[in-house]
């Protein structure tokens, strides 16, 4: 995926069990969706929560933020609780969205990436962040060029 690329669709369960399909946000408002390794890992909990912080400022730009890790829905559910998260956790539990997005992973093949993809109303994807090392540096860059769509 490259700036530009049209943002494919997809459905995964959120943390409540329901059904959240892409294609109902897509080409209506921002979207944010980052990708992180695994719920309650120290530099995952930093960036969810980081994104908790922002998520006021997301939200009044009509910014949809959703977090994606190949974690259970029951295990979002408690991250999600004991973080005091606000945006949707989606569980992609077998990759593949992860693969449709070309989210890479680090280390060998052993950690999923941690990739940020900011989809404008179009549909397209206007910016990409990769970094596993760095879990919040690119979140107020996001606000910004989420900011920069109004």
């Amino acid at each position: 995926m490259k700036k530009g690329d049209l943002a494919p669709s997809f459905e995964l369960n959120n943390q409540f069990g329901e059904l959240i399909s892409l294609e109902n946000y897509l080409t209506k408002q921002p979207i944010v969706l980052f990708f992180y390794p695994k719920d309650n890992t120290p530099g995952c909990t930093k960036e969810a929560c980081t994104f908790r912080d922002f998520h006021s400022e997301f939200n009044e730009l009509g910014c949809k933020i959703f977090g994606i890790s190949s974690d259970s829905v029951d295990r979002h559910a408690q991250f999600a609780k004991d973080h005091r998260l606000e945006y949707d956790l989606l569980a992609d539990t077998k990759g593949k969205v992860r693969k449709m997005y070309h989210v890479p992973t680090n280390l060998l093949g052993l950690i999923p990436g941690r990739v940020t993809y900011i989809i404008n109303r179009a549909g397209k994807i206007a910016d990409i962040h990769n970094s596993l090392t760095n879990p919040v540096d690119h979140i107020s860059n996001a606000l910004e060029v989420v900011k920069s769509f109004n």
